[in-house]
């Protein structure tokens, strides 16, 4: 054999081994506890990770695997999920009640999963009870491959900023209230990385920066909003924002003063350190709200005086409506070379036939007394005997827990308030069809909905009511893959998705009290063939509970 041929043979076994080759894997152990916190400057019950509030970060690359070992030392059933990552074919590790069995107290659970296809920001919050409100989230970062380059030069660092609202009791009290069927009162302020400051408050030296900034340098400030109900407004004094991805996606490169983020959205932002060397504040306040919560955080060049900012802040934006057209200025960023949303040509979106529309109103109400607030008439409830929905499906008992489709495509002509009904709410979606959903605000606050399982196209979003007309104003042609997306008071979001990822996936408020309280849905999504091509079988690890506990497993699914 000439060199050549060794030459070519030896390339040959090279390429083979690499397609072959397992992506990397990256593990943790995470010790979930009660531990005492003071945000707001007074003591409370909070839930830590590994001792840490907010939890720790996870900096991953594109379709890594995920091994997370968690050991549930609360005194409560407890899970996590990933809000953004999409699981595709293994709704198995989703980490929702109709998923997955809860860890349960003194029990552990290991997660195993892949970000597949993904880039981005995104972040995790427990999803059992109101245990979001006590901690449990931190931020989960997903880069990109270097053989695939971003759309703008390395920064000279990133950096993770969770923002949210905050109330000053624990979980279990705030579940109290609402078990009693009384609403929450505001929340008692905002947090920035798990604290919260007033400008002027020990920035002389005696407090050290949230974050540092080289003279001339550019920085990656991954924004996230983790709160229980208020969307807020991100400005940073003095530093433009260059806004260059959100919920997963490359965006056009346009400069903002500030950001309107909605609860459960991620921003990244791009911010060059060319003001004078001194301290700055980042700032998060309230948005569309008669009270006004707001924080700030240090940000400081090296070498800068121990001086404090200025105390004048960059002023909110008022109303709405300015909310609404920074919406219209987001645009995917076509040209950019990054993990495409699946299925792979999906991006084509504005020349595939819509097979199925689902409007989905929210509405408020009370049933036995009890505030409630439910989807198309229906507040979701759990089934009693807290058997996993998807585990059900998986065993054939379906019929034994939930009926399917307790809620129709439309929703009631009329908001009748005093006649929400109380169900297990899954419905039906036909694998591989292309769906439009259409998000309803028929109330006076701002709404934020997210999908489990995949990006969507967020094309349309007015005031008033949606009717087959308005798909006129679509954009049809670079709306932002992503996966959460807010609805303004009395109007209306249109989005649409590829349901191509087989498994139950959880759509919900993600307004943590209305989430509690029933608005909140499954979407079920079934592979025909039973194909492992299609979706995995239930995991070795995967604990059984509720009516399927002790039953023998199914066949499973095969190529």
């Amino acid at each position: 054999m000439g060199r050549a041929a060794a030459w070519w043979l030896l390339l040959w076994v090279l390429l083979v081994a690499t397609a072959w080759a397992e992506d990397p894997y990256l593990f943790f152990t995470w010790n979930v506890t009660y531990g005492s916190i003071s945000p707001l400057g007074r003591p409370q019950q909070g839930i830590l990770i590994n001792g840490q509030f907010p939890g720790p970060n996870i900096n991953s690359t594109t379709n890594n695997n995920i091994v997370i070992n968690v050991f549930n030392n609360l005194d409560e059933p407890f899970l996590l999920t990933w809000s953004g990552i999409q699981h595709r074919k293994n709704s198995w590790m989703d980490g929702m009640p109709g998923t997955n069995c809860p860890i349960l107290p003194g029990a552990n659970f290991t997660y195993h999963y892949q970000v597949k296809d993904q880039i981005g920001s995104y972040f995790y919050f427990p999803s059992t009870g109101m245990h979001r409100a006590g901690g449990g989230f931190g931020g989960l970062r997903v880069n990109s491959r270097l053989l695939i380059p971003v759309p703008y030069p390395d920064p000279e660092d990133v950096y993770t900023v969770l923002i949210g609202d905050w109330y000053n009791k624990d979980h279990k009290t705030l579940q109290r209230i609402l078990d009693m069927g009384r609403t929450l009162a505001r929340p008692n302020g905002v947090l920035i990385n798990g604290e919260s400051h007033r400008a002027g408050e020990a920035d002389d030296g005696s407090r050290k920066p949230l974050f540092t900034m080289k003279p001339d340098k550019v920085y990656n400030y991954r924004i996230c909003n983790v709160g229980l109900r208020n969307t807020l407004n991100f400005r940073i004094q003095d530093h433009p924002l260059k806004l260059v991805e959100m919920d997963g996606s490359h965006t056009v490169q346009n400069v903002y003063e500030s950001l309107d983020i909605h609860v459960g959205q991620c921003f990244s932002v791009l911010v060059t350190a060319n003001q004078p060397v001194k301290r700055y504040y980042m700032v998060a306040s309230s948005r569309f709200t008669k009270y006004d919560l707001s924080a700030v955080a240090l940000i400081a060049y090296e070498a800068a005086p121990a001086e404090a900012p200025s105390a004048e802040l960059p002023p909110s934006p008022v109303g709405w409506a300015w909310s609404l057209n920074q919406f219209r200025s987001f645009r995917w960023n076509l040209t950019a070379s990054a993990a495409r949303p699946n299925p792979q040509g999906s991006y084509h979106y504005g020349g595939i036939e819509i097979t199925r529309t689902i409007k989905i109103a929210n509405t408020a109400g009370t049933v036995d007394g009890k505030l409630r607030y439910a989807v198309n008439g229906v507040s979701f409830v759990h089934p009693s005997d807290s058997t996993p929905l998807k585990l059900a499906e998986y065993y054939g008992v379906a019929d034994k827990v939930f009926k399917y489709d307790v809620i129709g495509d439309e929703p009631p002509a009329t908001d009748d308030r005093n006649n929400i009904k109380l169900d297990v709410v899954v419905i039906n979606g036909t694998f591989r069809n292309f769906v439009e959903i259409v998000f309803e605000n028929h109330e006076k606050g701002v709404q934020s909905w997210h999908v489990d399982g995949y990006s969507f196209f967020a094309v349309g979003m007015d005031v008033g009511k949606w009717s087959p007309k308005s798909r006129k104003n679509y954009n049809l042609l670079d709306a932002v893959s992503r996966h959460t997306i807010q609805v303004y008071p009395k109007s209306w979001t249109a989005i649409l998705l590829t349901i191509d990822n087989a498994g139950l996936w959880n759509i919900r408020s993600n307004h943590l009290q209305r989430n509690y309280l029933g608005q909140q849905l499954y979407l079920s999504v079934l592979s025909p063939e039973r194909s492992l091509r299609d979706e995995y079988n239930l995991p070795d690890i995967h604990p059984t509970c509720g009516i399927v506990q002790g039953l023998p497993l199914p066949p499973p699914y095969t190529i």
